[in-house]
């Protein structure tokens, strides 16, 4: 195997990756359907044909495109599930999640092409040797071995267990601000109608909270901690002034509805703007979409001007984005896949903020 060519491919047919891409959109929520219901009925045949089939699918649409990297990734996870079918090894919960776990790195593997973006952080050639060598592994040593990969290409343990969705301490007021508190309250309150328009949407407000305010609190306090609350709640405030039709959407947004959904930051910005005392949460609002390599929106700001607030509050936003993802797919939340989808989008998001982020997560593992 020249793992070089697989791992780092050289575009030769774009139309042939778009096409693949295509597929794999709707191929991968197929995978994380039938892998939860399986978890359920590890026994049940017709899900195992229908896994298998939906691997198998990737594996021959990668072929057809001339897609080295999608055959290199579902092939050997196509033999696995071929064992678990005639009876030869057990569909664990590790080897589900190292599944799910290759798909997602394929999925942004073929984004990351698309996009002219690099691939050095999705750990490719580790995840591809590790398939092969797993894939005829006895079947007592199969778990651990999942268990070691995913370790090695996430930098973290299999299981971590799900963000708490309690209300954390409030913050002390360090805002110059006399009536921080009951603003608070009620900027919590229009967030939590916000998460009232989707069921999936609860407990959001609150995870993300608790995750901004310890990896702050991870970064030396960097920032203040009632201007970052106060950003917390009114971060998404703007959606409520779109059409349903795009925030709610659970499938890919046209060009037009993703320009008509950069317009929500400046929404919840523009109120606080209009408000003595909540500047900075306005500033973090208006920048939480902005990305350090100049890509975000909606002023395509570079990282120097992008506030510590908003560097927060894209990041634990973004991780929060990613669990509902994957629910909308199978109804499997995965901390394990979110914080490692993090990780890999390297240019999305501030280097100075991912190690705190990182050590909440693992402050979480050893609790």
């Amino acid at each position: 195997m020249d793992i070089r060519s697989i791992i780092a491919p050289t575009i030769h047919d774009r139309v042939s990756l778009e096409e693949f891409a295509e597929a794999l959109t709707d191929r991968a929520p197929e995978v994380e359907y039938d892998v939860a219901r399986l978890r359920k009925l590890p026994g049940d045949r017709e899900i195992t044909a229908s896994l298998f089939r939906a691997v198998h699918n990737i594996k021959g649409d990668a072929a057809l495109c001339k897609f080295e990297l999608g055959v290199a990734i579902a092939h050997p996870i196509e033999t696995l599930l071929g064992r678990f079918r005639e009876g030869e090894i057990l569909f664990s919960a590790v080897l589900a999640e190292m599944i799910l776990l290759a798909v997602d790195r394929l999925e942004l593997a073929t984004e990351a092409l698309l996009a002219n973006k690099s691939l050095d952080n999705l750990e490719l050639g580790k995840l591809v040797l590790g398939l092969e060598a797993i894939a005829p592994e006895p079947a007592h040593h199969i778990d651990a071995a999942c268990a070691d990969l995913i370790e090695a290409v996430t930098g973290f343990p299999p299981v971590i267990p799900d963000i708490s969705g309690k209300t954390p301490r409030p913050s002390s007021s360090g805002a110059d601000h006399k009536n921080a508190a009951s603003d608070l309250q009620f900027f919590r309150s229009l967030a939590l109608q916000f998460e009232s328009r989707s069921p999936l949407f609860k407990g959001r407000t609150m995870r993300i909270l608790r995750l901004a305010l310890e990896t702050n609190k991870a970064g030396k306090d960097a920032v203040d901690a009632v201007q970052l609350e106060a950003a917390v709640y009114l971060h998404d405030l703007g959606m409520m002034l779109l059409p349903e039709s795009i925030w709610l959407k659970i499938g890919k947004m046209s060009p037009q509805e993703k320009l008509t959904l950069e317009n929500h930051p400046g929404f919840a910005a523009g109120l606080l703007q209009r408000m003595p005392g909540w500047e900075e949460a306005a500033k973090m609002i208006a920048q939480h979409h902005e990305m350090p390599d100049g890509g975000g929106y909606p002023n395509r700001l570079h990282h120097a001007d992008i506030c510590s607030g908003a560097k927060i509050l894209a990041i634990v936003d973004a991780f929060e984005a990613v669990m509902l993802k994957h629910i909308h797919r199978g109804k499997n939340r995965s901390v394990l896949r979110a914080v490692a989808e993090i990780n890999a989008c390297d240019n999305q998001f501030s280097p100075d903020w991912i190690e705190p982020f990182n050590a909440v997560i693992r402050k979480t593992v050893e609790n």
